[in-house]
């Protein structure tokens, strides 16, 4: 079994408690010799003169990979998870990451953090910024009624007197219902241009801030606005002026061929044998809620650019006090719901998309992305700087990729202290 290893720049205190344990599901253990790890070293260390030496860097992310590992391969187990890949970042640059288990079951094809995954609706921040930047632009206020910008088509249902407004968009407060609307990937239909598809189905179930419930097509309508804001069509804004500005060059709607190459397959569990089954692959009517591809390292990128000021590599993407809006709990009334996983520790709810939470002082983010044969988990410690990236081809995993990402941000902040 290939093992391979990675560690990178690497940023020391707090003690994590140990995780409960679990057994292993039983339609797994025949699964135990080919879910072990393959963790993969790549190298680069960018130091300032106040930074730790290339030993201590190496040595403290070192300590943390070999206390996050046995609880990755219990997860694997535990989750019926063919793989997983993990990266742990600062706010400066990757720490460490990691890859485990199989991408292909059947050609028994180890995972590789250059391994591409459906990243899910941790996209949807990312569509967030696209919007904020039209917003930083003055198209529009974050408490406007939408309805002002929508001449193509209404919202149906919606009140004159209580209109759904942006910040309820992002908030999934507007009272737009889940929807999904999927289509196989090698099928005979296709989701419709987005116009189309919010004429015919845009309506609210309730008028908003009535309660707090996940709305995809709430992103839709983002994309739409994007794209009637900027005046460049929704796909190629994102392309360029998100993914190409964080320099997210294996993330996409649609996976090149090179990205197909390293494509992981979906697995969901049988529900007779217990084991991962090779599942459908989908599009969806609201594929800009979540319908993208991307490997661990562009996640990490990602949860970097949430851990810094809204700049990268010199160039503004958003103001630090937009950004910080995106982090900030938006609604108190609706805090202290469970978060999908059971994620968040006090007091956790939506900032501007991103989930939100504290304990003590310190503030944290995240997000889950969960699409057929795939879940997919974001998080940061805002306060120290310090973040985590999980990609799988495992169905519904929220609650083991929940509580890794716990764990692996409790030893960074024990290992490595802070960001750099």
């Amino acid at each position: 079994m290939p093992v391979t290893r990675t560690h990178r720049e690497a940023p020391s205190s707090r003690r994590s408690q140990s995780p409960t344990l679990r057994r292993p599901i039983q339609g797994l253990r025949v699964l135990a010799v080919a879910l072990t790890v393959g963790l993969s070293p790549s190298t680069g260390y960018a130091q300032s003169p106040t930074a730790p030496t290339y030993g201590e860097w190496n040595a403290a992310a070192s300590r943390v990979a070999a206390r996050l590992e046995p609880e990755i391969r219990r997860a694997l187990l535990d989750g019926n998870i063919p793989s997983m890949t993990v990266a742990l970042t600062d706010h400066t640059g990757e720490v460490w990451s990691g890859a485990f288990g199989y991408s292909n079951l059947w050609a028994r094809t180890p995972a590789s953090t250059q391994t591409v995954y459906l990243i899910g609706s941790t996209f949807k921040a990312q569509s967030t910024v696209a919007l904020l930047q039209q917003m930083e632009a003055g198209r529009f206020e974050l408490d406007d009624p939408v309805r002002q910008y929508l001449d193509a088509f209404p919202i149906q249902g919606e009140r004159a007197d209580d209109p759904v407004r942006f910040r309820h968009l992002l908030t999934h407060t507007s009272g737009l219902p889940v929807s999904f609307g999927p289509h196989l990937v090698w099928g005979e239909t296709v989701p419709p241009p987005l116009g189309d598809y919010l004429a015919d189905s845009l309506a609210v179930q309730r008028p908003p801030l009535q309660e707090m419930e996940y709305a995809n097509i709430a992103y839709t309508l983002v994309g739409w606005l994007v794209e009637k804001f900027s005046g460049v069509p929704y796909a190629q804004y994102i392309q360029e002026r998100i993914w190409g500005a964080l320099d997210m060059n294996s993330t996409a709607f649609a996976p090149t061929p090179e990205m197909e190459e390293r494509l992981a397959m979906p697995y969901a569990t049988h529900p007779e044998t217990g084991r991962p089954t090779a599942t459908v692959r989908l599009k969806a009517n609201v594929w800009p809620a979540g319908i993208v591809y991307g490997t661990v390292h562009d996640q990490a990128k990602w949860v970097r650019f949430n851990l810094g000021d809204g700049s990268w590599n010199g160039a503004r993407l958003l103001s630090p006090e937009t950004l910080d809006a995106m982090h900030t709990l938006q609604y108190p009334q609706f805090a202290g719901q469970e978060m999908a996983g059971g994620w968040g520790y006090d007091d956790a709810g939506y900032g501007l998309t991103w989930w939100t939470t504290h304990r003590g002082d310190e503030r944290y983010f995240a997000h889950s992305g969960s699409v057929p044969g795939y879940t997919a988990f974001v998080m940061g410690n805002k306060t120290r700087g310090l973040g985590v990236a999980l990609l799988t081809n495992g169905n519904a995993a929220h609650p083991h990729l929940v509580r890794i990402s716990n764990l692996a941000l409790d030893l960074m902040a024990e290992e490595l202290g802070e960001s750099r």
